[in-house]
């Protein structure tokens, strides 16, 4: 929230997901429950298709899960 104008609102939600995000909050670090659920809904407003990798980048990510013992 940088300088922009704030609306402030009321939301209903589920008693135990306001429960589950003011503990995720509290763990992440957040001073509020408000800059959590901001910071939630810009990243999921802010999400883009994601970009298809190339046969470059996908070996890559092969040899790495390889190298790690994910895939033989």
């Amino acid at each position: 929230m940088t300088g922009e104008k704030i609306v402030e609102i009321k939301i209903k939600l589920p008693e135990k997901l306001y429960r589950e995000a003011q503990a995720k909050a509290e763990e992440a670090g957040f001073c509020t429950i408000d800059e959590f659920i901001v910071f939630v809904l810009e990243q999921l407003l802010g999400e883009e298709e994601p970009a298809e990798l190339t046969e470059e980048d996908e070996e890559k990510v092969k040899e790495r899960l390889r190298a790690l013992g994910y895939i033989d």
